[in-house]
């Protein structure tokens, strides 16, 4: 059974940063492309970062220069950095898997960014 459990949301002042975790199991982590994305209220979910096996990274527009996205592969882990937060980054973030032909979604973590 695949589990994708996301941790570090949080609320933070417009300017802060914070980091987020998906701890992966039920898949052979290192062969898995991860992302993150994420979710407004109203809006369309849409890509935050994604981490090829490869280590192939994409950013969205958005969030480029201000976010890092990085894996431990000994710990099954996908992070994703946020630095330079603004209010319009407040969203549900979710973490994602592609292993072999699925993709598999975490249950989100809420991140609140006051100005």
């Amino acid at each position: 059974q695949v589990q994708l459990v996301e941790s570090g949301g949080g609320l933070v002042q417009a300017g802060g940063s914070l980091r987020l975790s998906c701890a992966a199991s039920g898949i052979r982590f290192t062969i898995a492309a991860m992302g993150w994305y994420r979710q407004a209220p109203g809006k369309q979910r849409e890509l935050v970062a994604t981490l090829s096996s490869s280590d192939t990274i994409n950013y969205a527009d958005s969030v480029k220069g201000r976010s890092t996205i990085s894996r431990d592969n000994a710990k099954n882990t996908v992070y994703l950095q946020l630095n330079s937060l603004k209010p319009e980054d407040t969203a549900v973030y979710y973490c994602m898997a592609k292993y072999g032909f699925s993709t598999y979604w975490g249950q989100g973590a809420q991140v609140t960014v006051s100005s």
